[in-house]
C-alpha cells in the first residue's frame, strides 16, 4: 500500500464526498476513484457503500480508517521529530506573571527572537498557579513559576531564591505600632506559600496572630491589596522593589526561609530543541537580566 493512496483513502473517508475530497486533494474524481479501487482489491473488501445520494464507510473502511488515522497520527510525530533535529522551530508558548515579564523576561525574549527568528513566540501574562496548569494541559510550552509546581510530571529548573517579606502601607504604619498592626489587620498570602508551609513559618517566627487571613492566586492582588492598606502581606521582594524604594510599602519583617523562583516543563518534553534553547537562555541570562531596570 501507497502512502499516496491511504491518505486519498483517508480525506475520503473523512468527507464521504468525491467532489470536495477531489477539491482537498487536487485530484480528478476518477483519479480518486481509481486509487480507491487499487486499495480495496488490496485489502480484498470494498471500503465504501452509497445509499440514494449518501455515501458510507462499510465495516472493512471503517476498521481501514481507524489505522490509518493512526498511521498518519505517527507520520506527522516523526516529521516532527526530524524537524527539531535541525534546531528551534515552530511555536513556543511561554507563561509567567506579568512582574517576570516587566523585569526580566522582556530582555531575555529579545535575545532569543534574535538568535532564533524562526521561533514564533506566544507569551501570556498569568500568575503561577495558572502557568503550571497551562504547561500540564501542554496550552503552554514554558512556564515560570513562584515556588514549586506541585506536580510530578512537570521538570523543573532554579532560577533563583527569592527573599520574602511581611509588609504594611505607609498609612497603616504611620497610625498604628507594629503589635497593633500584626494583631488587628488581615494577613495576606500567596496560595501556593500553603503548600510549601511559608505562611506558616512567618506566624510561627513572629509568634503572629492575625485578625484574618486572606490567601490569593496572584502576586500582583497581593501587592495591590497591600497598597490599598488591607493588612498585612507576605510577599516576594522583588515584586515591590519599586514600592519599598518610594516608602509606600514598609517592611514589618524579614522571612528566614527563601521563595524559590523557577522554570518549568514537561519532563516528557525536555528533548525538544525548541524547548531546551528557550530554558539555556533563561537559566543563563536570568542573574544579569534581573539586574537591569
Amino acid at each position: 500500500m501507497e502512502l499516496r493512496t491511504l491518505k486519498t483513502f483517508q480525506v475520503v473517508a473523512d468527507q464521504l464526498n468525491l467532489t470536495k475530497a477531489a477539491e482537498l486533494l487536487g485530484y480528478t474524481q476518477p483519479t480518486i476513484t481509481l486509487q480507491i479501487q487499487t486499495l480495496e482489491k488490496e485489502i480484498g473488501h470494498p471500503l465504501f457503500h452509497r445509499v440514494g445520494k449518501k455515501t458510507f464507510l462499510t465495516p472493512a473502511g471503517k476498521v481501514m480508517k481507524e489505522h490509518v488515522d493512526k498511521l498518519f497520527a505517527v507520520v506527522s510525530q516523526m516529521d516532527k521529530a526530524i524537524k527539531l533535529l535541525d534546531g528551534p522551530n515552530g511555536t513556543l508558548v511561554v507563561a509567567a506573571p506579568e512582574y517576570y515579564w516587566t523585569h526580566y523576561l522582556s530582555q531575555l525574549i529579545r535575545s532569543y527572537v534574535h538568535h532564533h527568528p524562526q521561533v514564533k513566540l506566544k507569551l501570556v501574562s498569568c500568575n503561577s498557579a495558572d502557568a503550571v496548569n497551562l504547561i500540564t494541559s501542554n496550552e503552554a510550552d514554558i512556564g515560570i513559576i513562584a515556588g514549586e509546581s506541585g506536580k510530578q510530571e512537570i521538570e523543573t529548573r532554579l532560577l533563583e531564591k527569592e527573599q520574602l517579606l511581611l509588609v504594611t502601607s505607609r498609612e497603616i504604619y504611620e497610625k498604628h505600632d507594629r503589635d497593633y498592626i500584626m494583631g488587628n489587620y488581615p494577613f495576606i498570602y500567596k496560595e501556593s506559600y500553603n503548600l510549601e508551609g511559608l505562611h506558616r513559618q512567618s506566624i510561627s517566627e513572629l509568634n503572629y496572630h492575625p485578625a484574618a487571613v486572606i490567601e490569593s492566586s496572584s502576586e500582583e492582588t497581593i501587592k495591590i491589596a497591600a497598597l490599598n492598606h488591607t493588612g498585612v502581606a507576605l510577599i516576594s521582594a522583588n515584586l515591590i522593589k519599586d514600592e519599598l524604594k518610594s516608602g509606600s510599602l514598609v517592611p514589618l519583617h524579614q522571612l528566614e526561609q527563601r521563595l524559590e523562583t523557577n522554570l518549568i516543563f514537561l519532563k516528557d518534553r525536555s528533548d525538544e530543541m525548541t524547548i531546551r534553547s528557550f530554558a539555556d537562555l533563561v537559566i543563563q541570562g536570568w542573574p544579569e537580566s534581573g539586574s537591569v531596570t
